[in-house]
């Protein structure tokens, strides 16, 4: 069965309006600030998958242990006909879900929900070649903004995998959680990846590594703005800095100006001045605890279901069903 066209719920444009609104406010902030979201262009994209093969990065292993022992169970619990991913990317370790669900002959439909649309088709197009059987439909959005344009029925399980979640403040995350809530039914399911808390001298790394790669990757949101918006970051004067909060359990990635600096944005008219060793913030990576994600959920109108990690309790997967 062939991919069905996908469904775009955002364009060009408002990604171009998107960016310039996040540029606009976070260089104007104190202090400054720009989103994630920014990195994943062609080749923020192309760094990152690299990332996830480094023996530091240990996140990906870690959560592809866990689905390659649990994804049977998963599929003997939730019995899903709908697979919906939030962030799908290339769909890799979600493969394991879909193949035991599809063992398991209840598998009907993937929903894959993603920002870039190139990446997005070409992955659509890799499962339904792969899964004859199953109907494809992909939604170019943002899981932030267009949750509600998740198709209903069909015995939905949600994927959101990749410890993304912890990318969102926890204000996010609630607001993230309520809108899952309220677009499942009682008895649906949502699988989530978390990071767990451990040891800085394990964490930090994941985050820092000792090829530059994740340095490299950082520094792509510079790129982005010079491209898109006329920017002239010096990009090459800015040092990777990767930091763990320990008061708040996060691991927070800056961008620290080696001297005095002035950046103009010509599309924004917006002038942006950096004092030497002044901080630019790109990304939080929350660290979660059992009981913590469990609150997060309940308070959400989710019951935690089961809860696996793997051999070495680095990441959490847990499956919870909306009540």
């Amino acid at each position: 069965m062939t991919a069905a066209p996908l469904k775009h719920l955002l364009h060009d444009d408002d990604l171009a309006a998107a960016l310039r609104a996040d540029v606009r406010s976070g260089l104007s902030d104190d202090p400054k600030w720009l989103s994630p979201k920014w990195f994943y262009d062609a080749r923020g994209s192309e760094l990152f998958e690299q990332i996830t093969e480094l023996p530091e990065y240990y996140p990906t292993r870690a959560e592809r242990e866990v689905l390659t022992a649990h994804a049977g169970d998963i599929a003997s619990v939730t019995r899903a006909k709908t697979v919906v991913e939030l962030g799908s990317g290339a769909s890799v370790k979600t493969r394991l879900v879909l193949s035991a669900l599809d063992d398991a002959g209840c598998l009907e439909a993937f929903v894959p929900l993603d920002v870039s649309a190139a990446a997005l088709a070409e992955s659509a197009h890799a499962i339904a070649a792969d899964y004859p059987r199953v109907r494809v439909q992909g939604i170019v959005g943002d899981f932030t903004r267009h949750l509600s344009s998740i198709p209903g029925g069909g015995e939905r399980l949600v994927l959101f995998l990749g410890g993304t979640v912890g990318n969102l403040l926890p204000d996010e995350r609630s607001q993230l959680l309520g809108g899952l809530r309220a677009v499942l039914e009682p008895g649906e399911w949502l699988l989530l990846g978390t990071d767990l808390v451990k040891d800085p001298a394990r964490l930090v790394p994941a985050y820092d590594d000792a090829a530059g790669v994740t340095a490299d990757f950082n520094r792509n949101v510079l790129r982005v703005v010079n491209r898109e918006l006329g920017g002239d970051f010096d990009v090459e004067a800015f040092e990777h800095v990767a930091l763990w909060n320990a008061e708040r359990e996060w691991i927070e990635m800056r961008l620290r100006a080696s001297r005095d600096m002035t950046v103009q944005i010509p599309a924004l008219d917006l002038t942006a001045r950096f004092a030497a060793g002044e901080d630019l913030l790109t990304e939080v990576s929350s660290k979660f605890r059992r009981d913590g994600v469990a609150r997060e959920l309940a308070a959400s109108g989710f019951a935690l279901r089961h809860w696996w990690t793997d051999g070495q309790s680095r990441f959490g997967v847990s499956l919870a069903q909306a009540q």
